[in-house]
């Protein structure tokens, strides 16, 4: 860079327009820097929802990446495309696992209008009903602590649109699952009565069994969740963008790091499937089914990653199943 210094031009990734002729600017400067001094010449684009290119189809340069080490000459010509309006994760995580929350309660208290007005605000005869109600109800609130007081985010922002889309599929499921869960004709896993000279006096079993199996797998689960959850948090130092391979601790509920990338996904797989067994309820299967198939197309974009950026990554680790996906 000659006397130390460089241009910066920004044009428009569509229609190459000039958009911000920047003189004078320092060799160390970064691409956050860069982008706040575009911000002063168009207000309208702050920082968040700028992305700044070396080509116009190209990826998005990272805010930390350093003027002098980009292949640019002393005149670095840069490509903007406006990301669209911001909305912070944490206000996102907030409002999506808030909505199912409060409308899983709502039914079943049986608010009315939901029902037949004679079961406005009575109560389930079947355990398992409020079993679930309480299983649900810790899942989210669980999350919301998680994103409080737990998660690290590695982006600040996400598009605005994407509250709209996130909140209508878990705000959806929730709804659908707790309409059937809790309605006045809900029936839970079947009880099998047993009335044979071995068992004196004679009882009711499977039924029962089923959901008391059910229940281990999903708290097994939100604590191995809530375990890895704290293991990727330690990998991060607070304001730091870093990224480190995870690896088991001493926490036995992390030690599944040594056969999958995104145990995190692995054990919410579980508490689904626990849920899932314990009410016998259709949409909860779907729901189940769903979150696996996105959950697994997370896991796979990880792994990729994971084994692009470390070359050292361990090569016995699957995706999301140990040895299967």
């Amino acid at each position: 860079f000659k006397h130390g210094i460089c241009t910066v031009e920004i044009l428009d990734a569509k229609t190459k327009d000039k958009l911000c002729f920047l003189d004078k600017v320092e060799p160390n400067a970064t691409i956050g820097e860069i982008k706040s001094m575009f911000h002063k010449s168009h207000p309208q684009w702050y920082a968040a929802r700028q992305s700044i290119r070396l080509d116009p189809k190209g990826k998005s340069l990272k805010d930390e990446d350093v003027l002098q080490h980009l292949p640019v000459g002393t005149t670095a010509t840069f490509y903007f495309r406006d990301l669209g309006a911001q909305i912070s994760w944490v206000t996102v995580f907030l409002t999506e696992y808030g909505g199912p929350l409060l409308l899983y309660l709502m039914f079943y208290f049986r608010a009315p209008f939901i029902y037949a007005p004679k079961y406005d605000f009575t109560t389930s005869k079947h355990w398992v009903v409020h079993l679930a109600c309480m299983c649900h109800s810790f899942h989210y609130l669980k999350r919301l602590l998680e994103t409080l007081f737990v998660h690290r985010f590695s982006h600040g922002t996400m598009p605005l649109r994407n509250i709209f889309k996130n909140c209508t599929y878990y705000w959806g499921f929730a709804a659908w699952m707790a309409y059937y869960i809790n309605h006045p004709l809900y029936t839970p896993p079947i009880r099998y009565y047993i009335n044979h000279p071995l068992y004196t006096p004679p009882r009711t079993i499977y039924g029962e069994q089923q959901v008391r199996i059910a229940l281990i797998i999903f708290l097994f689960c939100q604590v191995g969740n809530f375990s890895i959850h704290i293991a990727l948090r330690n990998l991060r130092p607070p304001g730091s963008k870093t990224r480190k391979i995870p690896y088991p601790t001493k926490n036995p509920f992390t030690w599944i790091f040594l056969l999958v990338s995104c145990p995190n996904y692995t054990y919410e797989l579980g508490s689904w499937f626990g849920f899932t067994l314990m009410t016998q309820c259709l949409p909860v299967a779907f729901f189940t089914a769903v979150g696996f198939i996105q959950m697994t197309v997370w896991a796979k974009g990880k792994h990729r990653s994971y084994l692009k950026e470390f070359r050292d990554y361990p090569p016995l680790r699957s995706p999301i199943l140990p040895f299967v996906l």
